[in-house]
């Protein structure tokens, strides 16, 4: 299941649902386990809004995810982000875009 394919069926699904659903998405994505343990929180915390927003039935645009990118960018040094970490976790928020 994708995103849009959520997107179509959140409606009838329940909050667990949802839930589960979201989870396989970020944790089938590759890109996701390319990042080290501390990585893997950064993108974690951006998806838990993304997902508060799709339950409620809000579409991720690629506005929202440029907007949360650039902050990791402008950060990385102190965050210990390589450029590769940010494109991966890019393409992880990618997978939520509708």
């Amino acid at each position: 299941m994708d995103i849009k394919d959520l997107m179509k069926n959140i409606k009838t699904m329940t909050s667990d649902q949802i839930e589960n659903k979201l989870n396989q998405m970020v944790h089938s994505n590759y890109h996701f386990s390319n990042l080290d343990e501390k990585n893997k929180e950064i993108a974690l915390d951006l998806i838990a809004d993304y997902k508060k927003d799709i339950k409620s039935g809000i579409a991720i645009t690629a506005h929202k995810i440029q907007r949360d990118i650039y902050p990791l960018y402008e950060k990385r040094l102190s965050l210990g982000l390589t450029q590769k970490d940010i494109d991966d976790i890019k393409n992880i928020l990618n997978a939520f875009k509708a």
